[in-house]
């Protein structure tokens, strides 16, 4: 990839997060042609002498999730690539949200017209009540707009509320290729299939259309585009259709992926990253992306995980780093009652970086940059 993360921070105004907030703008650059004409580079990852360092996204820590305005910080920000979580509206287009439900990432509970549309539904064993992008049209969607999914912690981020609209996959596609046209430099994208056993289950699943869009674009066998997901069966079926990295979400001991859970399958995401486990992945994946206490507990020394997947030929991309005390573990947090205090971020970042991941996620791209300069 040709570029280097110092001389982007530096067109960014500075390593400091406030620095770097002052200089980047929000707004986003023209759309570039649906067949991306972005400069070429290689796939992101060991080799380089450099983490891919992923907007987790976009750059959350600083916007609210999942809007233009995350996803063009992140990248004038200088990382890698940025995270794009993908849900079906009811008339099956793909929209970036954290989740279905969008009660808490959108205005939608202040908007009278959509109050009789709240309800409780069951995604993966788990209740939630709200309102769901599988009850609403897109064009419905298109008139909610983003606001901060946690307040208390980034009150700063509510400043943002109410700017952005929900995109598509589509949307989201060209704003990466207007923004790499801009930089000079590809920014790649890794986009996540949420809870495709459930989209599946309610007549709305996600993988066909996300197919079709690849293919359409041109970008089904590029190595820029690196799909992820926490379920497995999926990944296994994507693997035939797409020539893009594949990349294995493993969460924290004791969860299941949910396709295991409805097939009766009694393996865990533990059997995973065992060494059977990590081979198995290995047929399919490039990646593994493990909740980043499966690689250093808050209390103990690093696991073997990190080592284990690369003997299995795999690279780690853990989550997610993020600056707050209330991400952070106990020794890394700095005594103040405010939740948006910032910890030690640097601290946790190092003992990551002498294990030699290969890859991370980060709610604030720019302060992983700079742990790596």
């Amino acid at each position: 990839m040709p570029f280097s993360r110092r001389a982007a921070l530096a067109a960014a105004g500075g390593l400091a997060a406030t620095a770097g907030l002052a200089a980047c703008s929000d707004s986003a650059p023209a759309a570039a042609p649906a067949a991306s004409t972005a400069p070429a580079s290689p796939a992101p990852g060991p080799g380089r002498g450099q983490v891919t360092i992923v907007g987790h996204r976009g750059a959350s820590g600083y916007r609210p999730e999942h809007t233009a305005s995350s996803y063009s910080l992140a990248a004038r920000m200088g990382a890698d690539a940025v995270d794009v979580d993908l849900c079906s509206t009811k008339d099956r287009q793909l929209v970036a949200r954290h989740e279905p439900e969008i009660g808490g990432t959108t205005d939608v509970a202040r908007r009278p017209e959509f109050a009789s549309r709240r309800r409780t539904v069951v995604i993966d064993g788990a209740s939630y009540d709200g309102w769901f992008t599988t009850d609403f049209t897109l064009a419905e969607l298109k008139t909610l707009r983003a606001v901060e999914r946690i307040p208390a912690t980034r009150p700063h981020n509510t400043l943002y509320d109410g700017r952005d609209p929900i995109l598509t996959l589509d949307e989201v596609l060209d704003l990466l290729a207007g923004l790499s046209q801009e930089l000079g430099r590809r920014v790649g994208v890794l986009p996540e299939i949420k809870h495709s056993t459930w989209h599946a289950s309610v007549g709305l699943p996600i993988e066909p259309v996300f197919v079709d869009v690849l293919r359409r674009r041109n970008l089904a066998q590029d190595p820029q585009v690196i799909v992820q997901s926490f379920e497995v069966a999926n990944l296994r079926a994507l693997k035939s259709q797409i020539g893009c990295p594949l990349l294995q979400l493993i969460d924290s001991t004791g969860k299941a992926p949910a396709d295991f859970v409805a097939a009766r399958d009694p393996r865990t995401y533990d059997d995973l990253v065992s060494a059977r486990g990590l081979q198995e992945v290995a047929t399919y994946a490039t990646w593994i992306g493990p909740s980043k206490e499966r690689v250093i507990p808050p209390t103990g020394a690093p696991t073997t995980l990190a080592g284990d997947a690369r003997a299995a030929g795999l690279r780690t991309m853990p989550y997610t780093f993020r600056n707050e005390n209330e991400f952070l573990p106990p020794r890394l947090q700095r005594p103040n009652p405010e939740r948006s205090t910032y910890g030690d971020a640097f601290g946790e970042y190092a003992q990551y970086r002498a294990l030699g991941i290969e890859g991370l996620f980060s709610d604030n791209p720019d302060t992983a940059i700079a742990a790596w300069s």
